[in-house]
């Protein structure tokens, strides 16, 4: 029997998007993706959404008691079964989150250090219309040009080397603890992102048969 209920881990650089795409995709799961829901809870101006609104506004941290309310009903709703995506991120909303449901697996990409700051120092994002490239993986035909609308090329700040650095060890420190509890729970896989997006797929699809 397929498990349908999972959380995707996995550090910047490591192809989690993509991959989360591909599982929804494949098995008709809900996506849930923290940041997505977030966002559509303050565009409908939902009490939720209001509420969060007010910490976003003061440059603070949307608490885990909202962030976990928003998460219920819509888990609540996944008759087909959910991915979670950005959450949890803590030990304490992952304890949360076993208030709501089990869950059958957690998936955590592994990526190292040296490898996540190759692939997002090389990606390049077009000016005008914000289409991405990856000068080491999928590059434009011209390093300075977009392919799609002849716009510059740049790197965004955020792809930065020493901001990649701090960006990756923010990762680990706030997620160590994290795998460690569901480690701990037998929940845990762990899935080598060396093997580029079509192994660690396959390997996904592995897990997720049971």
């Amino acid at each position: 029997m397929a498990r349908t209920r999972l959380a995707l881990l996995g550090p910047p650089g490591a192809g989690k998007g993509t991959q989360a795409k591909r599982i929804v995709e494949a098995y008709g799961l809900l996506h849930l993706s923290t940041g997505d829901i977030l966002r559509d809870e303050v565009a409908r101006g939902t009490d939720l959404g209001v509420s969060a609104r007010s910490f976003m506004d003061r440059g603070e941290l949307v608490p885990d008691d909202l962030i976990v309310d928003m998460i219920r009903g819509r888990i609540e709703s996944a008759a087909s079964g959910f991915l979670l995506d950005g959450f949890p991120r803590t030990a304490p909303q992952a304890e949360a989150l076993e208030g709501i449901s089990s869950l059958d697996v957690v998936i955590s990409i592994d990526l190292p250090r040296d490898e996540v700051v190759k692939r997002l120092t090389a990606r390049r994002v077009c000016v005008d219309c914000g289409q991405i490239y990856n000068l080491a993986f999928r590059p434009p035909s011209n390093p300075e040009t977009c392919d799609a609308c002849g716009g510059r090329l740049i790197q965004r700040d955020d792809d930065k080397e020493d901001v990649i650095q701090n960006r990756y060890d923010v990762y680990k420190a706030s997620t160590a603890p994290l795998i460690a509890f569901y480690r701990a729970r037998g929940l845990l896989e762990e899935v080598d992102g060396m093997m580029g997006s079509d192994g660690v797929f396959e390997r996904i699809q592995e897990l997720l048969a049971g």
